[in-house]
């Protein structure tokens, strides 16, 4: 049974992985949320990788902030913003039926108030903490 979650973890931490890959070329597609997802998946059953992840140059940070302090920076968020409100107009000038429009629109809505309600900043005496 433990190895089988080790292997699903694993496999989760590698497809998220490779989506965040594919999201760094293809316009559109996040990357950051695939690579913490995969930081996550790795720290259930891949330690080695979830090592790399966290050192990494671009990505490591990210996830240490994410993990400490839920932090989603300003850009990330006009990014996320910017690419929900496309898909949205999108949606809308489809041929979707309008329930699907209607419950695409309250998700996505539900999602950019979590979003926004996320911290941009370290608060102030963590980070005097941090530089200490």
């Amino acid at each position: 049974m433990q190895l089988a979650r080790i292997v699903l973890f694993r496999m989760l931490a590698l497809c998220s992985l490779l989506l965040g890959l594919i999201g760094v070329v293809l316009p559109g597609l996040p990357t950051v949320p695939f690579v913490l997802l995969a930081a996550f998946a790795a720290g259930k059953g891949w330690p080695q990788l979830e090592a790399r992840l966290l050192a990494h140059h671009k990505y490591g940070p990210v996830i240490h902030n994410w993990r400490r302090y839920g932090l989603v920076p300003r850009a990330g968020k006009i990014a996320a913003s910017l690419m929900m409100t496309l898909s949205l107009v999108l949606c809308w000038f489809s041929t979707f039926a309008l329930l699907y429009k209607v419950l695409l629109t309250l998700l996505l809505g539900a999602v950019a108030l979590w979003l926004w309600r996320r911290p941009e900043q370290m608060p102030a005496e963590r980070a005097l903490e941090e530089q200490k």
